[in-house]
């Protein structure tokens, strides 16, 4: 009797063990901000392929893949870990783990680390030196010159789309294990389709990210007009990147046409932006950024192949 009570009162202390166990390993994920992770490695597998010369080697790739998500992941957790105190002013991040609690400030610390060199390692062992240093490259950079002049100046978003641009170097080098001109062209692509994607972002979230002292557009630019203007002028500039990349090879003409295609699509949603400050517009051009990029990448390397 008394053994039969002892196994009925173990079984859901046993579930809530697992239950917790579970509940932190959801808020430990999402200090690693997976959807972000998920374009980065969209990005780092294009680099990958469109470096590669020969046969794709997958298991390479897959190193590849797995290292740069650590090294990612890792960033986003430190990155977070930096800003608590003021994700906790804005709504749109006030509900994250270290801000509510949660997570307690030196887990997040110690898991970050954890991440990044774990990463990095991997990356030198498994794949090769070039790619290891760019992926570290591209985490010192956000850290130290991203995260912390989000609060000083506007040129942040600038200096921010470098190591936004750099899985896809982390790719092309863990490919081939040095740059050429295809390379810097596919950098510059990222480089430049940032702009339209985190401008309006910024245009839709302008009061949280002045609530908690983020200059992330310019102060002069009250209305907006500049910023619009901005991401136009990149929108058509990251089109014509595109067209360049495919030019000098025998590309197909459907690669042009997709390409010009896609460019039509973004400028439609940059322009509608420029007549319409409202906040559905820029929603509408984040979305329409989200579909470009993987699109675009997808047709560079069907025009490879």
């Amino acid at each position: 009797m008394n053994s039969g009570m002892a196994m009925k009162m173990a079984r859901p202390r046993k579930s809530t063990v697992n239950a917790f166990l579970l509940a932190r390993l959801r808020e430990y994920c999402t200090l690693t901000k997976p959807e972000v992770n998920l374009l980065i490695l969209i990005t780092t597998s294009a680099g990958y392929i469109l470096g590669s010369h020969g046969p794709l080697h997958f298991v390479r790739l897959f190193h590849t893949l797995a290292g740069t998500l650590l090294i990612a992941s890792g960033t986003a957790t430190l990155n977070q870990f930096m800003e608590s105190r003021h994700d906790g002013q804005m709504y749109r991040t006030a509900n994250r783990p270290l801000p509510t609690g949660r997570i307690l400030p030196s887990e997040a610390f110690v898991l970050g680390i954890l991440l990044s060199v774990t990463g990095s390692v991997y990356l030198w062992k498994a794949v090769n030196a070039a790619s290891a240093l760019a992926a570290m490259f591209t985490l010192l950079s956000y850290l130290l010159v991203y995260t912390p002049l989000k609060r000083k100046t506007s040129l942040c978003t600038l200096l921010g789309a470098i190591p936004g641009a750099m899985p896809t170097l982390i790719g092309w080098l863990a490919a081939s294990g040095r740059l050429d001109l295809k390379a810097e062209m596919l950098f510059s692509l990222l480089f430049l389709w940032q702009f339209p994607h985190f401008l309006s972002i910024a245009l839709m979230y302008r009061e949280d990210y002045e609530r908690a002292g983020y200059h992330m557009l310019p102060s002069f630019d009250v209305e907006g007009r500049f910023t619009r203007f901005e991401i136009v002028f990149f929108a058509l500039a990251v089109t014509i990147v595109g067209i360049i990349f495919v030019a000098n090879d025998t590309a197909p003409s459907l690669s042009i046409i997709g390409l010009i295609a896609l460019g039509g699509f973004l400028l439609r949603s940059s322009l509608q932006l420029a007549r319409s400050a409202s906040r559905v517009a820029a929603a509408r051009l984040l979305h329409a950024t989200v579909i470009y990029l993987p699109a675009i990448l997808a047709i560079l390397i069907w025009n490879k192949y």
